[in-house]
């Protein structure tokens, strides 16, 4: 894990820990590294339930409770899958906020429409959920790498507007 996310992830981590709220995650293309990163900060059991990965469709079904049909008319590369995989992993891991990522890492996989380094990611409770979506592919380990540090930063983010309305 690079220093960048560390330093993110303790930032995260007070935050969770200060108001006594836990974080999921939901991970298809990102493979477990968002959770791998939010972990690596000592007290992360204090605020972090656990994780799902995700990367087979079935397991967004059974699972996360996500639509197969929403799957079947956008594939499993979309924002509203993202989104769906959030409030699935909020029920399914009982936690407040939750992390998920679907999409094309590489270097296959992709298709014309959703080319591969098209990564949707999405955070936050059931009711109030941001996306962002990644377009360049810079090869596997780079997608995936980025798409992690996005999906943290954007958890941050998150996290920080939130205080800012309290």
């Amino acid at each position: 894990m690079n220093f960048e996310n560390k330093v993110i992830s303790r930032e995260i981590g007070d935050i969770l820990y200060a108001s006594g709220l836990k974080v999921g995650t939901a991970e298809s293309c990102t493979g477990g590294r968002i959770a791998e990163a939010i972990i690596a900060i000592p007290g992360a059991s204090n605020y972090f339930n656990g994780g799902v990965i995700a990367y087979a469709d079935e397991v967004k079904v059974n699972m996360l409770g996500v639509s197969g049909d929403v799957i079947a008319d956008q594939t499993a590369v979309c924002e509203e899958v993202a989104r769906q995989m959030v409030c699935g992993t909020i029920d399914a891991l009982h936690v407040d906020y939750a992390i998920a990522s679907t999409g094309f890492a590489g270097p296959g996989g992709g298709t014309p429409a959703i080319p591969v380094g098209t990564i949707w990611l999405a955070c936050g409770t059931k009711d109030d959920i941001v996306t962002m979506k990644l377009t360049e592919d810079f090869g596997r380990d780079i997608n995936l790498a980025i798409a992690t540090s996005k999906a943290l930063n954007l958890f941050l983010s998150y996290l920080k507007a939130r205080q800012a309305k309290e």
